[in-house]
């Protein structure tokens, strides 16, 4: 199910064309897609220059992104209340899509405190991590494909009921 992670990536680039030349080649997901080069655009088909450049782009974002969100938790914080939106009494999509996630993730490596040897696993505190923020579409698809892999459908019991 990963191959519908990299459609939606495809689909964000207007480049849906390529989504089963992706797929066959073996980027199948977002990590080896981020090694894509140019013999390789070479042996999906894409020969556009445009669509070159932009798949290009992409992964050189794609790789940013993945230098600064290595989070381990994460929690869904609110976004501070707009004039005219719904009260936190009322459940709607709006007030679900104004949500934003964050997570925690270590802070750069530090030198080890004394008595403690550079190899050895060090005990995760909560304050010595730090609080990132993913972007709604990647945790939606990180949600996705987690409920996925753990063969979970929303939509059946004992997640849902039948209304009568």
């Amino acid at each position: 199910m990963c191959a519908n992670v990299v459609y939606e990536w495809l689909k964000t680039l207007k480049l849906t064309q390529y989504a089963e030349s992706f797929v066959d080649n073996g980027y199948d997901d977002l990590e080896v897609c981020k090694q894509i080069g140019e013999p390789d655009l070479d042996a999906i088909g894409v020969s556009l220059p445009q669509h070159r450049r932009r798949l290009h782009e992409a992964v050189r974002r794609l790789k940013e992104e993945d230098e600064t969100t290595a989070g381990l938790y994460f929690t869904l914080e609110p976004q501070p209340p707009r004039r005219g939106s719904p009260g936190p009494d009322i459940y709607t999509s709006r007030l679900v899509e104004t949500r934003q996630a964050k997570a925690w993730k270590d802070p750069p490596h530090q030198t080890p405190p004394p008595g403690h040897s550079q190899g050895a696993p060090r005990k995760m505190e909560l304050n010595s991590k730090e609080l990132i923020t993913y972007p709604k579409l990647r945790l939606k698809i990180m949600i996705r494909d987690k409920l996925i892999r753990d063969g979970i459908t929303l939509s059946k019991p004992p997640y849902s009921s039948k209304v009568r």
